[in-house]
């Protein structure tokens, strides 16, 4: 699992590469969720992902219970197949706002919920 963090106009941006699961979720923990309570405003680029476990979206569910505290939102971008069959497991769908593109998710904080 590789995880790119950056920022741009007030949005945390996220990339996760390869594979989130339980044996790398605490270095993802570490190096992003003191970026999400600075910057609760979140866009995660999952264009990489190619598969998550529970632990991984026990992470993801953290990272969006930090962002709603501090008054953000978490929007997932570019969800792929694999990773997909979890969220529709899990029906986590129904939890985190989901777009095709990194642009749709930004473009989505412009707009009000």
């Amino acid at each position: 699992m590789e995880c790119k963090v950056s920022e741009a106009d007030g949005i945390l941006m996220v990339a996760i590469e390869g594979r989130l699961v339980a044996a790398c979720v605490d270095e993802a923990k570490e190096l992003v969720l003191p970026q999400v309570e600075r910057v609760p405003r979140v866009v995660l680029d999952l264009s990489q992902m190619i598969h998550i476990d529970s632990s991984g979206l026990g992470l993801l569910v953290r990272f969006l219970q930090k962002a709603t505290e501090k008054g953000g939102s978490v929007k997932i971008a570019c969800l792929q197949a694999h990773p997909r069959v979890v969220f529709d497991i899990t029906k986590a769908y129904r939890v985190f706002e989901i777009y095709d593109s990194v642009e749709a998710a930004v473009a989505a904080f412009a707009t009000p919920s």
